[in-house]
């Protein structure tokens, strides 16, 4: 039973890594091998059927708090967005100096990433730049930039990226750690691309044409921006110290901002007839939301839990403590691997393969974890969700990025490990 289990587990995540040659949706890849590989191990166990089944069912408790927890913080991201509250921040730059504009824009989405996702965040830096300016080379560059700072900050935010949510809803970080251990390694993974991208950044960035001020404040008022940006971005940041202070689940706390952000969108708009007030409505954000991205994450969970179940996850772990010499090579190889794999699957995976009683909340394995895997998928541009979107929005080839934007990658990622190393050793 074991082997046809691996069998099938290897080769879906074959038909997820190449979705693009076999043009088979990774998320129908993944939710159909999560379902076969339960299906083959309820036909092949000799166990009590009624007992997987309530294995199965307290399995997919903890897969369905993941799920509404994006639900409801994508569902909060597309409601600011209707509103055009991310506006708000762009529509303030207006810098003419390139140098300025990379860091500002790399700054700008490494802290945006820590809020938002950093999908999300990519696609509103990656808009701003087509509305600053026409395409060039130095644009190009500022997108693969919007890669790395958008990796980098979510890998040390409890909300910023699926790696750290993963962890967090998991038990095995908390937010406070999280943050407090793995911001500056983070920082670092950004600051050092900006330097070495300084030198070579000058000149004037060719801005396009621009509305005044006058206009745009008038817009963000009739539309309500500015005030949908602060609930929104404080309904996410209230997530984590709910949870601290309550105990309760993740998703209560995202629910009861989203609430909160639905009825601010109905407050602005409360004199507007039942039509107009449906642009801005929660069904119209829900409506835009990457309901296929939950799914797949589903599918994921559901194969790494049978396989957890099979004590094959187990089994790789005791395998892996006995033929490295420490458990950081380990996590500098997911590093580098999620560079090419899904980040997201291999820190599930990971979750599996160490127990929580061996390796407890905030354990120096979980943190490094999140920041090895939260980063290193920007160093190709088929690493991560953030490069998958600047490579379709601004046409950037696999080969311009490995050799232009993959150098700075490497160097933030070792810029990284390097911080969190020295202040690990520093600290404990």
């Amino acid at each position: 039973m074991v082997p046809i289990i691996i069998t099938i587990a290897i080769l879906g995540y074959s038909a997820i890594i190449l979705e693009a040659p076999l043009k088979i949706n990774k998320t129908v890849s993944a939710i159909f091998t999560g379902a076969v590989c339960w299906l083959v191990y309820a036909l092949m166990t000799p166990e009590d059927g009624h007992l997987l089944a309530d294995r199965l069912v307290e399995h997919f408790g903890e897969i369905a708090g993941l799920l509404i927890f994006l639900l409801g913080a994508m569902t909060i991201v597309e409601l600011i967005d209707l509103h055009k509250g991310f506006s708000v921040i762009t529509h303030r730059i207006r810098t003419k100096s390139v140098l300025k504009l990379l860091w500002i824009i790399g700054l700008l989405a490494f802290f945006l990433s820590s809020m938002l996702d950093n999908l999300a965040t990519t696609i509103i830096m990656v808009t701003l730049l087509h509305k600053l300016m026409p395409r060039s080379e130095n644009r190009m560059v500022l997108a693969g930039i919007v890669v790395i700072a958008a990796n980098a900050g979510g890998a040390f935010s409890p909300i910023g990226d699926i790696t750290t949510t993963l962890l967090w809803i998991g038990g095995q970080v908390s937010a406070e750690g999280i943050i407090r251990n793995t911001f500056l390694p983070s920082l670092a993974v950004i600051l050092i691309p900006l330097i070495i991208a300084s030198i070579r950044m000058r000149g004037k960035a060719g801005l396009r044409e621009q509305q005044s001020m006058d206009v745009v404040i008038s817009e963000e008022k009739q539309r309500g921006s500015l005030r949908m940006l602060l609930s929104g971005v404080g309904a996410l940041l209230m997530v984590p110290a709910i949870t601290t202070v309550t105990g309760l689940p993740p998703f209560i706390g995202v629910l009861f901002g989203l609430a909160l952000v639905a009825l601010m969108s109905e407050s602005i708009h409360f004199r507007k007839t039942d039509e107009e007030k449906r642009v801005y409505s929660v069904g119209a954000a829900l409506s835009k939301v990457d309901v296929s991205a939950i799914f797949y994450f589903m599918g994921i969970l559901l194969m790494v839990y049978v396989l957890e179940e099979v004590h094959v996850l187990r089994a790789l772990a005791e395998w892996l403590q006995a033929t490295l010499p420490n458990l950081d090579f380990m996590v500098i190889a997911i590093g580098l691997l999620s560079s090419v794999v899904d980040n997201g699957s291999l820190v599930a995976a990971t979750q599996g393969m160490f127990p929580l009683a061996e390796f407890p909340m905030d354990h120096k394995l979980w943190e490094f974890i999140a920041l090895c895997a939260g980063t290193g998928g920007s160093m190709l541009v088929i690493g991560s969700a953030a490069g998958i979107a600047v490579m379709e929005k601004e046409k950037i080839t696999f080969m311009w990025y490995l050799k232009k934007i993959s150098p700075l990658a490497v160097a933030g990622y070792l810029a990284g490990i390097a911080v969190y190393m020295l202040l690990y050793m520093l600290l404990h």
